[in-house]
């Protein structure tokens, strides 16, 4: 399993992603610059992202507009941001952050190592989801092709107890596999 995932940066500064790059670099991840909420929705539809490091004050689309898009699909919903913002660090930004969807706000200039340690635990979050997910997708593949086995001998299908548990079976194995989906089975993985 890879031990890599993607970082999305979004600011429209060019030296503030530069900053953020020598920050996080050290984290051997990839971190993908973007310099828009345009841009950084459109890195969201393309690829998987463990976190979102989102600038707060954008031109066009905000940053908090960007979040609440971002919380809106069904594809990005659960992936973590923090807002970084240079904006003053009044309590009503940090308030409108959190309710955008944010799960961390810090205000510029914010120490390089606290950032990164954030960074890190959300990267090791994400990691540690997909590798269990990983690893259950293949009995659960077990599972589901022998109910569709023991539905499909004549035994089961001529007694309708017997297909009606079989039914339920399939059922709560349909919402194991739900779940190993959101953990994120269905994406892509930096290699």
């Amino acid at each position: 399993m890879s031990r890599q995932a993607r970082i999305l940066l979004v600011d429209d500064r060019v030296e503030n992603l530069v900053a953020l790059d020598a920050i996080l670099s050290p984290l051997n991840q990839i971190l993908v610059p973007v310099q828009s909420g345009e841009q950084a929705l459109a890195a969201l539809r393309a690829e998987e992202f463990a976190l979102v490091l989102l600038d707060i004050l954008m031109p066009g689309m905000s940053g908090f507009e960007t979040a609440t898009r971002i919380k809106r699909e069904a594809r990005t919903r659960d992936v973590p941001i923090i807002f970084l913002t240079a904006a003053d660090p009044q309590p009503e930004q940090a308030f409108l952050g959190y309710a955008a969807g944010g799960v961390d706000y810090l205000a510029k200039p914010f120490d390089p190592g606290v950032l990164k340690a954030k960074v890190a635990i959300f990267v090791d979050l994400y990691l540690k989801a997909r590798q269990l997910a990983d690893q259950l997708s293949e009995p659960v593949a077990a599972v589901e092709e022998a109910v569709a086995e023991l539905r499909a001998l004549p035994a089961v299908r001529g007694d309708a107890e017997a297909a009606q548990t079989a039914a339920r079976l399939a059922g709560r194995v349909g919402r194991v596999r739900d779940a190993l989906d959101a953990l994120g089975t269905e994406g892509n993985l930096a290699s």
